[in-house]
């Protein structure tokens, strides 16, 4: 269980999206913009677009959701976000989504990036700890889980990103990809069982083949 708190949890968002904007501005990333990107099916202008549009979620289901809204059902967690997003069919939309949205260039991207990360911390101040959002099928989540989901997106791309270009992986709190080591485990839990993730993190000799990687 985390123990970050709203405003770490938040803080360590935009800083994940600021260090994307960072990147993407990057003369390297330039320079492969059309290229193949470490993310089969994307070019690195495409995987920069998805990394700015899964961040801008945030945003956008903020807008749609009522501040007095209540659940209908049980909450979504981090967890159960990920099932719910790997089941549905929309991959091939959203890599003809990135790749529309990376003809903006690699400047334009930048800029928007570096301005999502201004409006996320304007945002996010302006939220209580106790906010909730609608996300996948209309399900809710707390914000607090949609942030944890954006570290995952953000913070895993932002590694696709690099990798691609060979820009260096930017200095950021340890704390962010700490937290999504930790969710990363609970789907992996949720998957496998306890027993397969404990035996394909400590017994390689009878590790169940596909625990890891999780997505």
């Amino acid at each position: 269980m985390s123990s970050l708190s709203s405003s770490d949890l938040r803080s360590l968002v935009v800083e994940a999206v600021a260090a994307g904007a960072d990147v993407i501005a990057d003369a390297a990333t330039a320079d492969r913009w059309e290229q193949p990107s470490a993310l089969e099916g994307m070019t690195v202008g495409a995987l920069c677009a998805h990394l700015v549009r899964a961040a801008g979620a945030t945003i956008a289901y903020l807008d749609r959701t009522p501040v007095d809204r209540r659940p209908d059902g049980e909450l979504l967690t981090p967890v159960t976000y990920f099932r719910a997003a790997v089941e549905a069919p929309i991959h091939n939309q959203i890599r003809d989504v990135s790749a529309d949205e990376a003809a903006i260039g690699q400047l334009a991207m930048a800029a928007k990036c570096r301005q999502l990360a201004d409006d996320l911390a304007s945002r996010f101040a302006d939220e209580p700890e106790d906010r909730l959002l609608t996300a996948l099928g209309g399900r809710m989540l707390t914000l607090d889980d949609f942030c944890r989901t954006r570290l995952i997106e953000v913070l895993l791309h932002l590694d696709d990103l690099t990798t691609s270009t060979g820009v260096v992986q930017p200095e950021i709190d340890p704390r962010g990809p700490a937290e999504v080591v930790d969710i990363c485990m609970g789907i992996g839990v949720d998957r496998h069982g306890v027993w397969g993730v404990l035996a394909a993190l400590a017994r390689a000799e009878r590790s169940p083949r596909d625990v890891f990687p999780i997505f």
